[in-house]
């Protein structure tokens, strides 16, 4: 099998929002863009909080991984963007229902704006799953 660069993308969740791909492999490694909470369904952004907000985005990446070939277990490191670190502990209870064990490594910042004015980003980096 080629393990050279390969793109990869999920009709179940909301296509990318610029000339980005959803995903990008290269070898054994997937790369996830930045993943805001925006419903599949309706291709509108989750307004409902940062518990709601957070739940759409694992959601959406849950099937990103699953449709590349992989899953939540595989992932490596997250990197999180907060439209406010206040939101923090209430991400993290979310956030931990999603990784119960093992988590993966993790850095979490605070920025100044998101697209669509989020409260929430998340980009992954996980391992693919042989087949």
């Amino acid at each position: 099998m080629d393990r050279g660069k390969r793109v990869c993308s999920s009709n179940r969740i909301p296509p990318a929002l610029g000339p980005y791909s959803q995903a990008v492999a290269y070898g054994d490694i997937l790369f996830c863009s930045g993943i805001i909470p925006m419903n599949p369904e309706t291709g509108q952004v989750i307004s409902d909080g940062i518990e709601a907000q957070t739940h759409q985005v694992l959601t959406n990446l849950a099937a990103l991984l699953e449709d590349a070939g992989t899953n939540l277990d595989s992932v490596l490191k997250t990197t999180v963007f907060l439209q406010n670190l206040e939101h923090f502990h209430a991400f993290n209870e979310v956030y931990g229902a999603y990784f119960p064990a093992n988590p993966p490594a993790r850095s979490t910042v605070q920025v100044a704006r998101l697209p669509m004015d989020v409260l929430i980003e998340v980009e992954a980096i996980a391992a693919l799953c042989d087949k």
